[in-house]
């Protein structure tokens, strides 16, 4: 546990520009007119977004899904979220994301990754499907399949596939990266954010992560008992891969004596600024140094046996194992509520554990997997579904059983 930013590097008075913010502020000086603040621009190309069918940010829920997000008790809520239904305009397809900003300007940092990550993976996903399908016509011409009536796994097979969609996602991640370092109004230098997202199409899934905050499945057993899967790892500094390249480059990773058991990522000659993570948007200070935003892709393919997918920031990770988060999203009363009860959960969680210690921000994104909703409006809450206990549902079905087995008996 501890703050993704050492003291030091957290603290937004006393921060070191980038010389990126220091020429904006030059230029800024020059112009007649004042110019709206990076927050105000913001909101409103917040509230443009919102009004995108399918796609939802803020506290509430969707036809499959659960979101939620609370601020803690170290100033601006700097974690972010995405559900964008009939993602690339296919009724199969959907795309998650939880963001955890850091430094100065994280909440910023993180919002914009929030806004421009899934844009850039659907151009990336639509030119090479575009493409192959382009080729395919060009060879056939009594092939011409529209786009959106097949899947990349039916056309062109799950290696293809994988291939196609890891592309899509490295270089997504490359393109936002590439925007953060040349944006006018955000500065970055000393500020970033994590990102773990999903992609989901038909029964395939694939996760994109950079940083610590996590995906976690509950799925069944053989015993129809509920388990978790991780289905991420935390990109810590002090994973031993992670380590090898930042110490190649020079970075240094140290814990302060105050937290031990925190690695984090300096400067090779300064302490600063502190960074928990070993990858990570923005943080421009430490990208030379061994910190990269290149994201670890992988695949599942969903089974009946998988009921849904826990994306969370850190905020909840650190006070709750993923066996509890699990048990916690089952036992909400709705599945429209299950992010926030997991997020009210995590809270409590804090309030007992550290009592001393500032709560964390915290958002949760709930997707809930093999889900009927043939008779439900596009995009409606899942208000009156309502979630029945693994165990319920297994004396549900024993007691069927011992009543078919005395029919039988009879």
């Amino acid at each position: 546990m501890g703050s993704c930013l050492s003291a030091d590097g957290q603290s937004g008075g006393s921060s070191p520009s980038s010389p990126a913010s220091e020429a904006r502020r030059q230029r800024g000086r020059s112009k007649r007119w004042p110019r709206a603040s990076p927050e105000e621009e913001e909101e409103e190309v917040e509230e443009e977004l919102y009004g995108i069918p399918g796609r939802k940010f803020r506290n509430g829920s969707t036809s499959a899904a659960s979101l939620f997000t609370q601020q803690g008790k170290k100033g601006t809520n700097q974690d972010a979220m995405i559900v964008w239904e009939n993602f690339g305009d296919r009724s199969d397809t959907v795309f998650c994301g939880v963001f955890d900003g850091h430094g100065p300007n994280g909440h910023l940092v993180a919002r914009k990754v929030r806004d421009i990550l899934p844009v850039n993976l659907r151009a990336s996903w639509q030119l090479i499907i575009g493409n192959d399908q382009s080729k395919e016509n060009n060879t056939n011409t009594t092939m011409n399949v529209p786009i959106a009536s097949t899947t990349f796994r039916e056309r062109d097979g799950r290696s293809k596939f994988l291939k196609t969609m890891k592309d899509s996602f490295l270089k997504a991640f490359r393109i936002v990266d590439k925007e953060l370092r040349l944006h006018p109004e955000i500065d970055c230098f000393y500020s970033g954010t994590t990102a773990v997202t999903l992609f989901k199409q038909g029964q395939d899934l694939i996760i994109g992560n950079v940083g610590d905050s996590r995906a976690v499945l509950g799925t069944r057993d053989e015993n129809n008992s509920l388990i978790a899967v991780q289905l991420t790892v935390d990109l810590k500094p002090s994973l031993p891969r992670e380590a090898e390249r930042i110490r190649r480059c020079r970075g240094r990773i140290f814990a302060l004596k105050d937290e031990p058991e925190v690695a984090r990522v300096w400067l090779p000659n300064l302490d600063s600024p502190g960074l928990a993570m070993a990858r990570a948007f923005g943080d421009f200070c430490l990208k030379g140094f061994g910190l990269i935003s290149v994201p670890e892709v992988s695949y599942r393919l969903i089974t009946e046996k998988d009921d849904f997918i826990v994306l969370a920031t850190d905020g909840v990770w650190d006070v709750l194992s993923n066996n509890e988060v699990i048990s916690i999203v089952v036992s909400a009363h709705k599945r429209s509520s299950a992010a926030r009860f997991l997020v009210e959960s995590a809270v409590r969680a804090w309030k007992f554990k550290y009592p001393n210690s500032k709560i964390d921000d915290c958002a949760v994104v709930c997707l809930f997997l093999n889900v009927d909703t043939s008779n439900k409006e596009a995009n409606g809450p899942l208000d009156d579904i309502q979630i029945v206990s693994y165990k319920h549902q297994q004396s549900v079905e024993g007691q069927k059983e011992a009543t078919n087995n005395k029919h039988d008996s009879n």
